[in-house]
């Protein structure tokens, strides 16, 4: 608002074309980095859109509620989590190399695994042939010190 009470509006815009160059490129910089954001709200809307079509096809007096954070948000499935460790065993032509134990949602998991418990994975890595994964740190996790 002004000083006189009417809105500021975009008339009052410099008139000088440099400066508005700059506010151009400003506006479409905005415009091309919150498109996401636009598009979210796109789809929530249509998604209250058909969850508010969904309540008036039910008959009246019946409700669909679901419980306080039971529901998610729609088309969204979060990936399962897994927990505790695995072991990876390598097989190679010349030696068998030595096994290695993970947290189980490490990424550098390759190939077949078997998981196992917190006092197996301590067990396993108290011995010579088998090692820690030196990216997730199990043996941190466990709290030992495999040195």
């Amino acid at each position: 608002m002004s000083r006189t009470g009417t809105p500021l509006v975009m008339s009052q815009l410099p008139p000088d074309p440099a400066r508005l160059r700059v506010i151009l490129a400003h506006l479409e910089r905005q415009i091309a980095e919150n498109e996401t954001v636009g598009l979210y709200l796109r789809l929530q809307r249509d998604a209250v859109v058909a969850a508010l079509a969904d309540l008036d096809r039910l008959p009246r007096g019946r409700s669909r509620r679901v419980a306080k954070g039971g529901g998610s948000l729609p088309g969204f499935v979060p990936p399962p989590v897994q927990t505790g460790y695995v072991v990876q065993r390598e097989r190679t032509p010349s030696e068998p190399a030595p096994a290695l134990i993970h947290v189980a949602d490490c990424g550098l998991v390759v190939g077949a695994c078997r998981p196992i418990r917190a006092d197996e994975a301590r067990a396993a890595l108290t011995d010579s042939t088998v090692e820690p994964c030196p990216s997730c740190r199990p043996d941190t996790e466990l709290g030992i010190d495999v040195a």
